[in-house]
């Protein structure tokens, strides 16, 4: 019994806190013609350099260049933003 709360112990131990989702709000252009869109996408890490680094080839594959993170928010603020970010609505 002492080996099986000790082995569940180090397990939660090992395991840490669960993580909250991370979203940043962002601006992104196209030139030629110029085309500008605000979204909203999910990212590994809560910090908007973590979100740029991600941000830039997601969107660049698209041919989409980042202009700027807005802010970094957990899933509390998604409902807000989704009206906002039609379709760039968690698409990156």
């Amino acid at each position: 019994m002492k080996r099986l709360i000790a082995l569940t112990a180090l397990t939660l131990a090992l395991a840490g806190p669960a993580h909250a989702a991370c979203f940043a709000d962002y601006k992104a252009k196209q030139d030629d013609p110029l085309r500008l869109h605000y979204g909203v996408a999910q990212i590994s890490e809560c910090s908007a350099q973590a979100a740029k680094r991600e941000l830039r080839p997601r969107l660049a594959r698209a041919g989409w260049e980042l202009l700027n993170i807005l802010s970094i928010f957990d899933d509390s603020g998604l409902e807000e933003r989704k009206d906002n970010a039609g379709r760039h609505f968690l698409r990156y």
